[in-house]
């Protein structure tokens, strides 16, 4: 354990304390509110705004001071760091090195964001690494004061309309992964739901579904049949439940609209109800492989599950607006490892 983190159990950190671990050369991931990551020096190190946090200090928590710090593994190094803009984000993979994996952050509500999130599974090289990351927010009462931002801690700059890219550079006997902790199934006593026809552009708002094949407005099927939106639909992405969380539902206009994109051709339900958010996660989890040098959490569960003050087994990181593991996610646990086993990148975990 490096001297600047002499309390394993600790992952929540004071501004003077993050300023020393930057000082002396540590490549840091933090998560914070604005005015906390406004105060660090420059130095090697990325952040994003949130003051949502699962720590190892309480569980989930909520924190307007405190920094929450993911350090890169000591066997690492900095490819290349930087923001990249609208124009530059699909050619991000040409930065990254032969053998490592990336960490992308993005401001929540950005056009930024829903580029990635139509587009980024078309763009070049996106599969040559490993590839994580979240979506920065605000809290609930900043909402319409405060913007997400993310922060370049070597030029110090902060944006609201650029993606923070970081490059991870593990050495050739070295290999990072992916795993995706999923706790929700689609409810198959539901009904199919369907969106647009193959071809469209996938869509954050929507109207009309095929509701098991007959056309629907979506906000009528949800009042009809009562629907828990805290529930996300639920997609089979190529053996990997993939969730699409409910933004909001405005039945004066009749439309929904999603944190995640709904692609046509895609088949939806409706997930079925969660009970023990704890249990069921750790049993999930198991015991991962390798050392753990990133994670991120979606805050819709720790609002939705009542993660205050609750654990998860040990996995640190901020809770996220969004979640990236190749594509945006939401409702989900993102989490890379690294070990030198052999080379894996990606596994997805569902309660199936």
């Amino acid at each position: 354990m490096n001297r600047l983190f002499p309390d394993a159990a600790r992952s929540l950190f004071s501004v003077a304390e993050v300023a020393a671990m930057i000082d002396a050369g540590e490549a840091l991931i933090l998560a914070a509110e604005e005015a906390p990551l406004s105060a660090l020096p420059r130095g090697n190190w990325i952040g994003g705004t949130s003051p949502f946090f699962m720590s190892h200090e309480v569980g989930g928590t909520f924190d307007r001071d405190r920094i929450l710090v993911q350090k890169l593994p000591d066997i690492a190094t900095i490819a290349w760091a930087g923001l990249l803009d609208r124009a530059s984000l699909p050619t991000m993979a040409e930065r990254g090195a032969g053998n490592g994996y990336t960490i992308v952050l993005m401001p929540g509500q950005s056009a930024i964001q829903q580029d990635f999130a139509l587009h980024s599974l078309e763009w070049p090289g996106m599969f040559a690494r490993p590839l994580a990351g979240w979506v920065t927010g605000v809290a609930n009462d900043r909402i319409g004061i405060d913007v997400p931002k993310v922060f370049d801690g070597r030029t110090g700059t902060a944006s609201t309309d650029k993606a923070l890219v970081l490059h991870v550079a593990l050495p050739d006997d070295a290999f990072a992964r992916i795993d995706i902790v999923n706790l929700f199934v689609p409810d198959t006593d539901g009904p199919a739901l369907t969106f647009g026809e193959v071809g469209d552009e996938p869509a954050f708002t929507v109207e009309w579904a095929k509701v098991d094949g007959v056309p629907t407005r979506l906000v009528d099927h949800i009042a009809a049949h009562g629907i828990d939106t805290r529930l996300p639909l639920v997609a089979d992405y190529n053996g990997a439940m993939v969730n699409v969380a409910t933004q909001w539902v405005d039945t004066d206009r009749g439309q929904v609209n999603f944190f995640a994109p709904v692609h046509p051709g895609m088949e939806y339900r409706f997930a079925r109800p969660i009970d023990d958010y704890e249990r069921l996660f750790a049993e999930q989890l198991g015991t991962p492989r390798g050392e753990i040098v990133f994670s991120c959490n979606c805050v819709l569960n720790y609002a939705y599950a009542g993660l205050e003050g609750r654990h998860t087994s040990g996995l640190t990181g901020p809770m996220s607006f969004g979640e990236i593991a190749y594509m945006l996610m939401t409702q989900t646990l993102v989490y890379v490892t690294v070990d030198r086993d052999g080379p894996v990148t990606m596994a997805a975990q569902s309660s199936t």
